[in-house]
Parts: C-alpha cells; sequence; structure tokens
C-alpha cells in the first residue's frame, strides 16, 4: 500500500511543469477562440482539439527530455550549435511576443474581476499586476510559480466542469465531433487560431526551462520521471469544455461571442448569475495565470538569449519578468484593450521566431551527442517532422493574411 503511495505522491510532484505550461497557454484569447468556436460551429470542430494537442504533448515531451538530458539551457545550446545571433534573436523575438500579448492578459483579468463586483477594471488590473511582481521576490519563485498555476488549474477546471454539466450536453453529438473531422464553411480562421495556439511551440520549449529549474531545485529529480503530458491533456480538456459549452448553450440559440465576457454574459439569462459568475471566475483563472506564465516566459528566455542565465533566482530574470508584467499592464489601463498594431507586430515576430524554435527543438532532441539515451525515437521524429510541416503552413498562412491581404 505504501509503495502505490509512493508512487501516487511522486507522480502529483512530477505534475508541476506541464501544468505550468498548459496554464500559461490557456489565457483569455484561448478562451475567446473556443467560446467562438462552439458558439458559431457547435460540436464539429472537437476534432481540432485533439490533433493540436497530440502536437503539443509531442513536442513538450522532447523539451521535457531536453531539460532532464542537459545542464544546459536550450538557448545556449542554441548558441553553441548555431551562434549568438541565433540565441538572441531567439530571446529578444519570444520577449517581443510576451510583452505584445501581456496586454491581453492584464485585460483579462481585470474584466473578470470588474463584472464579477460591477466595478472598473482599471484598480484589478493595478492590483494582479503587484501581486504578479511581488510573487518574483520569493527566494523560491519555481516553488511558488508551481502552487499558484497548480491552484489555478484546480480553479479553472472546477469553474468549466460546473458550466459543463449546467448546459446538458447532447453526448453523441460530442463524440461525432471529437472523431469526424470536419470544417464548416466560414471556420477555416478559427480552427487556424486554435491550433497556433494549442499549438504553441513557445510553451513547448519553456517547458525545457521549468524542468531544469525544478532539477535545479532538488538535484536528486533528474532521474526521476517528469510527466508532461498530463498538463497537456489538461488542456485539450479545458478547451474542449469550453467548445462544447458554446456549443450546447449558445449555438442553438444563435448566440455570438466575441470575447470571453461575452460568453459568460451570454450564460447569465439562459442559467442565471451562478452561471456567469462561475465563468467569470475560470475567465480570471486563465487571464492570471497566463499574467504570470507569459511573463515569466518572456523574461527568462530574453535574460538566457543575452547571456544572463536562465535562474529563477537572477536578479536580471526576475527583473525582465517584472517589466513585462508592467509593460502589459500599462497597455492595458492606457487602451483598455488589446491594440491592433501590438497584435500585427507580435502575429509578425512569431511568424519567423516560432518555425525556427520548432526545428531547433527537433534537432536537438534527435542529437545522441547532447541527448543521449533521451534522444527521439523513430515515432517521435516522423511525428515531429509533421508536426513541424504544420507550423511550417501555419506561419505561410500568417504571412499571406498580413502581407498580402
Amino acid at each position: 500500500m505504501k509503495t502505490s503511495e509512493n508512487k501516487l505522491l511522486k507522480w502529483l510532484k512530477s505534475l508541476g511543469p506541464g501544468i505550468i505550461t498548459a496554464a500559461l497557454v490557456f489565457g483569455p484569447s484561448k478562451l475567446t477562440i473556443t467560446s467562438k468556436l462552439g458558439a458559431l460551429y457547435g460540436y464539429s470542430p472537437l476534432w481540432i482539439v485533439v490533433v493540436a494537442i497530440f502536437f503539443m504533448a509531442i513536442f513538450t515531451n522532447m523539451a521535457t527530455r531536453i531539460g532532464e538530458a542537459s545542464d544546459k539551457s536550450l538557448i545556449t545550446i542554441i548558441r553553441q550549435k548555431w551562434g549568438n545571433i541565433a540565441s538572441i534573436a531567439v530571446g529578444i523575438g519570444i520577449f517581443c511576443v510576451a510583452t505584445s500579448f501581456q496586454a491581453g492578459n492584464a485585460i483579462g483579468v481585470g474584466i473578470s474581476l470588474g463584472e464579477l463586483y460591477d466595478t472598473s477594471p482599471v484598480p484589478w488590473v493595478i492590483a494582479f499586476t503587484i501581486l504578479g511582481i511581488a510573487l518574483l521576490f520569493f527566494r523560491t519563485f519555481y516553488s511558488v510559480l508551481e502552487k499558484t498555476m497548480i491552484l489555478l488549474i484546480i480553479l479553472m477546471l472546477f469553474s468549466f466542469i460546473t458550466t459543463f454539466f449546467l448546459a446538458a450536453p447532447d453526448y453523441g453529438k460530442i463524440a461525432t465531433g471529437f472523431v469526424t473531422p470536419n470544417i464548416p464553411a466560414g471556420s477555416e480562421g478559427l480552427l487556424i487560431a486554435f491550433m497556433a495556439s494549442c499549438f504553441s511551440i513557445v510553451g513547448a520549449l519553456y517547458q525545457s526551462y521549468l524542468i531544469q529549474e525544478r532539477i535545479r531545485i532538488n538535484p536528486a529529480l533528474r532521474n526521476e520521471k517528469n510527466d508532461g503530458s498530463t498538463g497537456i491533456i489538461l488542456l485539450g480538456v479545458m478547451s474542449a469544455i469550453v467548445i462544447i459549452c458554446g456549443a450546447a448553450v449558445l449555438n442553438p440559440k444563435g448566440i455570438q461571442v466575441n470575447s470571453a465576457n461575452d460568453m459568460a454574459k451570454a450564460l447569465e439569462p439562459i442559467f442565471g448569475n451562478k452561471a456567469s459568475t462561475l465563468f467569470l471566475i475560470g475567465l480570471f483563472g486563465a487571464a492570471f495565470s497566463s499574467l504570470i506564465g507569459n511573463a515569466s516566459v518572456g523574461g527568462t528566455l530574453l535574460s538566457d538569449g543575452l547571456g544572463y542565465g536562465s535562474k529563477f533566482s537572477s536578479t536580471i530574470t526576475r527583473g525582465l519578468i517584472a517589466v513585462v508584467m508592467i509593460v502589459g499592464s500599462i497597455i492595458a489601463v492606457a487602451f483598455g484593450k488589446l491594440p491592433l498594431e501590438l497584435i500585427v507586430f507580435a502575429q509578425s515576430v512569431t511568424i519567423f521566431i516560432v518555425p525556427f524554435i520548432g526545428i531547433c527543438l527537433y534537432l536537438i532532441a534527435n542529437d545522441e551527442a547532447i541527448m543521449g539515451e533521451k534522444k527521439n525515437g523513430a515515432f517521435t521524429r516522423i511525428v515531429g517532422a509533421a508536426g513541424l510541416l504544420i507550423i511550417a503552413s501555419l506561419a505561410i498562412i500568417n504571412i499571406e493574411e498580413l502581407f498580402f491581404k
């Protein structure tokens, strides 16, 4: 009995990095995309969740093994293999993208709590940005980050699962949506947006840093199992639940949503104030987890890209994480929304940086000199190559949308 309890405890402790990755990927923009998919196209887009989560799990697993196999950070390996320009470009590129999208996370926090308490969103944006920065002052920032993200994931799961049961969905249509690939007319843009946001190469890359930080705190964990897949599966579960809620409640009534906040408002006249409150709590969890996680990605990887290392205890790393939070909150307070120019800028940087990161991740994970017995197996090499084709296709589509339309 004790052996099984110990195994369960070890497994639960191994979930931290994967949970952090899931929490930072599932932000307000993801909540908006999934709400719109369900509201507009019903249960039919559910299959895209399986595809996106499958490839996200493959690349997250690669990053997990890189973190276990090497003492050197992923950007340090990139620097050694492809030079300073490559590592600096990755660090600056990810920092720019994180900073550009940070305002959306801050706005999500402000709107969710502002709607809950019928107040202006501005004080909430400021208060939770200060709280996020305050977390950086804990000596063991990684441990605090891990516990915070696990708590927020539990909050989101409670919110969305409760909404799911209130919605009373059609289980037959759910099953059909998962197993029957279907692209409804006009859904292409949202499906591409979902794939690009859920199959997050930057999120996968960051997994290697989380694993290394975990091992740095407790070196004995290097030989223990680090479970990245469970967190990514939870990411898929939350995405699917929100699509299903939109399909069950909003689609039959023809109610359209343009934001996650609209989804909460649409639930109120149907199920009452409690349902709306529950969904707003989920929106808060998604926004605050991304506010912290997105900032930690941007700050950590810029610090490493510039050659200052990636330790969470580093003053420079913490300072750059704080910069992302502060800039995001300033934009949120000044504009009240994510400016279109910033979205275009972030997308432009993403187009060029994400395929390069994906290729680097894939090649490093295939390198026996670095990975040893943890290198990619035949199945992962084949599926990973298919994932790179998807990333390249998304980049080409984005180039066409941004520059030729």
